[in-house]
């Protein structure tokens, strides 16, 4: 992919990290397989369970993102949103804090760094690029899970918290651009769901939208995740890997 010219004025970059920089499909398989067994008669497929809650039918995520309702509705929502699906009793408040509890324990325990995160931050390192991330959960949460992967180098800029939103809120992508002491046409962000990372970036004003779609991780049921989604085709660089995107930033390169 021939990119120089898009991505010439460059000098910052902005990271998502879930599905981004850390394997969060693989930790919610874990995780839910682990409530799964405790709670679910008929101890469904992973995969499946992946499915349902990735695809969160009731847009409850994104309600949460735009300040509708907190984070443990949220979840509560979908983990009875999945006991419905797959025969689970209701569970009350009560006994969501015990399904929580067990869920959280078991996500934690799920987080990986993808291996390409790793070459893309080091990369940028070695070109002098500042980066930061950017993301649809609480700061001190993603702070810590950044820290938990070995991407401790890599500061957690923006969250839920900071304006009470997240993306698609142009007010994220700004202050992350802002704190990393360039304007919003010098900046590029990355990430993989392509409405709220790339699409939303550029209508922000942010100089680049990268678009990382890892083949077969695509979040199903997400409205504009797919390509082709938006008017914008010209504008959203789609890459498969991570490692695609430090090539840019590597010896030779006529980015910076």
């Amino acid at each position: 992919m021939e990119v120089t010219g898009a991505v010439a004025g460059v000098r910052a970059v902005l990271l998502d990290i879930d599905d981004t920089l850390v394997d969060t499909r693989g930790a919610f398989r874990h995780a839910l397989a682990v409530v799964g067994a405790s709670h679910l008669p008929a101890a469904p497929d992973a995969d499946a369970l992946v499915a349902v809650w990735r695809t969160d039918s009731g847009g409850w995520y994104r309600a949460y993102t735009r300040g509708e309702v907190s984070y443990r509705e949220q979840r509560m929502r979908r983990a009875n949103e999945l006991h419905e699906r797959f025969g689970g009793a209701p569970l009350d408040d009560v006994a969501y804090d015990a399904w929580d509890e067990e869920f959280e324990a078991a996500f934690r325990d799920g987080w990986r760094a993808h291996e390409d995160a790793v070459t893309l931050v080091e990369a940028l390192a070695e070109a002098g690029v500042p980066c930061g991330a950017v993301s649809n959960a609480a700061v001190a949460y993603q702070r810590h899970k950044l820290a938990a992967v070995g991407l401790e180098q890599v500061p957690m800029l923006v969250g839920t918290d900071t304006f009470g939103v997240g993306k698609p809120d142009p007010r994220v992508f700004l202050e992350g651009a802002r704190l990393l002491g360039v304007e919003p046409t010098a900046c590029m962000y990355v990430g993989d769901e392509r409405d709220l990372d790339p699409v939303a970036a550029l209508a922000a004003g942010l100089g680049v939208g990268v678009w990382i779609d890892r083949p077969g991780t695509r979040h199903d049921g997400h409205p504009g995740s797919h390509a082709g989604a938006g008017d914008d085709a010209g504008h959203v660089w789609r890459v498969e890997t991570l490692t695609e995107v430090a090539a840019w930033f590597g010896p030779g390169a006529t980015v910076r």
